[in-house]
């Protein structure tokens, strides 16, 4: 059965998306077009790339998470130059070998840009904080200037999943000055608003908490009050768009206990993850 997917965001929490998309894919679901944000996109550009479930699962198990930060080398080994570097990069960490290894992926399947995939098959969502507004790809390039299908489709990926603070921005030149790109969860983390003219069923995949956390945030100090104002910037505009009349078509993934950047995730917190998302997939499927 051929399907639209959007996949929602959630940094590492986004193994359980793989072991959905598992499921579905052995159930006979196929995709005709995705789109996603952060670790959604992630899922979705492999998908749009021709990647099967198994292939995903067989590439993230022989990653090495922690060998995608990538911090700047400091003259002085004293650490508050890590903090020094964040104040002026923005950014623990460069994002480069997050790239480079999404271009390696991709490249595998011969997909570089947007010219590489269906058209219209792929929408990752990203965030211009110069301009304060939310980024389409490859929908929007056009208004800086640039050939979307000249766009590497990693960098692309690298825009959408710059989590702030954690890596640097991606700068895209536009004109004599820089746009500052960040994360599209900031301003969409769930984008099932984007395929709101059905050609065919829209299934959509949201990692959250699970319905009895859902009390609030606790916030005593400043990282929990970070925590609180990032979530919330991520969740507020979607769930106000999500009704009654599109639960019905949304797989809720609670991924309670997890951090968005646990990149020193072991196998067994993988497997854990997607075997939440493969049940989680399951269940739904029995009345969808």
């Amino acid at each position: 059965m051929l399907i639209d997917g959007v996949f929602s965001g959630g940094g590492l929490k986004g193994f359980a998306l793989v072991g959905a998309y598992q499921v579905l894919e052995e159930q006979g679901y196929r995709f005709r077009r995705v789109a996603g944000t952060s670790a959604g996109a992630i899922i979705a550009c492999f998908i749009a790339a021709g990647y099967t479930a198994k292939e995903i699962e067989e590439m993230l198990e022989e990653l090495d998470m922690t060998s995608l930060l990538d911090p700047r080398r400091t003259i002085l080994p004293f650490p508050f130059m890590k903090w020094l570097g964040l104040y002026w990069r923005l950014g623990l960490y460069q994002g480069k070998a997050l790239e480079n290894w999404f271009l390696e992926k991709l490249a595998a399947k011969d997909v570089y840009t947007f010219a590489d995939v269906v058209p219209g098959s792929l929408k990752l969502i990203a965030s211009d904080l110069t301009n304060g507004k939310m980024l389409v790809l490859p929908d929007d390039l056009a208004d800086y200037g640039i050939v979307a299908n000249n766009f590497p489709i990693a960098r692309a990926l690298r825009m959408s999943c710059g989590i702030p603070f954690f890596f640097e921005p991606v700068k895209l030149r536009v004109g004599s000055g820089d746009t500052i790109v960040v994360d599209g969860g900031v301003l969409s983390n769930f984008p099932l608003w984007l395929f709101d003219k059905k050609e065919r069923p829209v299934l959509g995949l949201q990692l959250t908490r699970s319905q009895e956390k859902q009390s609030g945030y606790p916030i005593n100090n400043a990282l929990q009050l970070f925590e609180a104002l990032f979530s919330t910037m991520k969740n507020a505009h979607d769930e106000r768009y999500i009704s009654r009349k599109h639960e019905k078509d949304i797989i809720f993934i609670p991924v309670d206990g997890f951090s968005a950047t646990e990149f020193d995730l072991d196998e067994q917190g993988k497997e854990t993850l997607m075997e939440i998302g493969r049940n989680r997939t399951t269940q739904f499927l029995k009345t969808w």
